[in-house]
């Protein structure tokens, strides 16, 4: 069955660094658009950035457009989101998603799995 795992999340300081990653298995990883996703307590589930099935286009949100940077490695069936310059307003639990298809995507309902999410922590 479909399992994307979420690692990498914890608590820092504002200007600090982190990288999450995703591994992804039962299914065939080179064929899906993959994405981060935040959920901060309150409010809904947010799109952070989305990268094609090639890792040739990525689309970010305009909260952490040249920030964050996401990236995959088809041969590790994972997917990474380098974040810098991190901000308190970031802190929320990120989630990767499978898209249902091959391109970057943005909108929530176009991901139909999820992985268990990973908390990340920005104090100020």
């Amino acid at each position: 069955q479909v399992q994307l795992v979420e690692s990498g999340g914890g608590l820092v300081q504002t200007g600090d660094s982190l990288r999450l990653s995703c591994y992804a298995s039962g299914f065939t990883f080179i064929n899906y658009g993959m994405g981060w996703f935040r959920q901060a307590p309150g409010k809904e589930r947010e799109f952070v950035a989305s990268v094609s099935w090639s890792g040739s286009n990525t689309l970010y949100s305009d909260s952490v457009k040249g920030r964050f940077t996401i990236s995959r490695d088809n041969a590790k069936n994972t997917v990474y989101l380098q974040m810098n310059s991190l901000k308190p307003e970031d802190t929320a639990v990120y989630y990767c998603g499978r898209a249902n298809q091959p391109g970057a995507l943005t909108r929530t309902h176009l991901y139909n799995y999820w992985g268990q999410g990973t908390q990340v922590t920005v104090s100020s």
